[in-house]
Formats: structure tokens, C-alpha cells, sequence
């Protein structure tokens, strides 16, 4: 096929790409912008042509993959696009200084009331904090996996009434 031929060819057929692209991009600049490229990748490689192919579905394979590379690409950098005029705060760091004396207090506080539970729901549950699963901690314990359970819930209960005043 000649390249006169093929050039008549792909204008022929090159307006049922329009609302394909509207349909993937749903924006009517951007869909200008993925036919216009479709075509030139189609223009690029139309020695990969073959002839007497379907020359509609190779073009919406092109639009395709050339649709779904950008959206790869766009999720991979992660930028955060914003039209206001502060785009000198975008992607600002900013250095955050925690407040350990504050967070101090607050485990202070945490393991005082993990201290105060009653026996029987304070082992359970610190052995289900060091990373304990049920079973085992059932095993260890010798009691009933239902109790175990239980167990664990109230004292996580106790802890939340006591802890949430902070």
C-alpha cells in the first residue's frame, strides 16, 4: 500500500475515533489531544499496517493503549494538579515536630490504665497486644476461646471508657 493510499485511508476513517475518545477521556481538550496523537502514532507506524486488516480496530487499539499508558503514567506521579493562584504551596513540606512530651503523658497514661484493669481481663489482653492470636492465648491460659474473646472485648471496652476523656 502506498503511503498516498494509506493517508486516504486513515482520513476516511478517522473521524469514528472522535467519540471514542470523548468516551475515554470525557474531556473534550484532552480527547483533542489523544486523537491527535493517535493519528500520529498511526501515521509513525504505518508500515506496522497490514493491509486488508480492520483499519478501524487498529486505531481504536492505538487510541486504547495510548489512553491507558497516559492514565499509568498521570497515577504514577502522584501531582496535584490545582488551577488557584497558589501553586507555590503545592507539594509544600513542611516539617512536622511531634509533641513528645504530650505523647509521653499520654502513654503514661495508656499503660497506667492497662495496669488498672482487673486481672483477668489485663493478661489476655496484653498478651493479645504483644501479637498473641486467639487460640494461643486460649491455649496459654488454659480457658475457653468464647472467654478469651470476651475477655479481650471488655478490657478493650474498660480502656476506652477510661482512656476517652482525654
Amino acid at each position: 500500500m502506498s503511503a498516498v493510499e494509506f493517508d486516504q485511508l486513515l482520513v476516511n476513517n478517522a473521524e469514528f475515533l472522535k467519540p471514542f475518545a470523548i468516551t475515554l477521556t470525557r474531556d473534550s481538550e484532552a480527547a483533542k489531544d489523544l486523537f491527535q496523537e493517535t493519528l500520529f502514532r498511526a501515521l509513525a507506524n504505518k508500515d506496522k499496517y497490514n493491509v486488508g486488516t480492520n483499519i478501524k480496530a487498529w486505531l481504536y487499539t492505538i487510541m486504547r493503549n495510548i489512553f491507558i499508558n497516559n492514565y499509568r503514567r498521570k497515577a504514577k506521579q502522584n501531582t496535584i494538579f490545582d488551577s488557584s493562584p497558589n501553586d507555590f504551596l503545592l507539594n509544600y513540606n513542611q516539617a512536622v515536630i511531634p509533641d513528645t512530651a504530650e505523647g509521653n503523658l499520654r502513654v503514661k497514661d495508656i499503660q497506667g490504665a492497662i495496669h488498672n484493669l482487673p486481672e483477668i481481663f489485663r493478661n489476655p489482653f496484653l498478651l493479645y497486644f504483644d501479637g498473641f492470636k486467639y487460640h494461643e492465648i486460649a491455649k496459654m491460659l488454659r480457658e475457653p476461646l468464647g472467654t478469651i474473646k470476651s475477655r479481650i472485648h471488655f478490657a478493650r471496652k474498660l480502656l476506652k471508657g477510661q482512656i476517652q476523656r482525654y
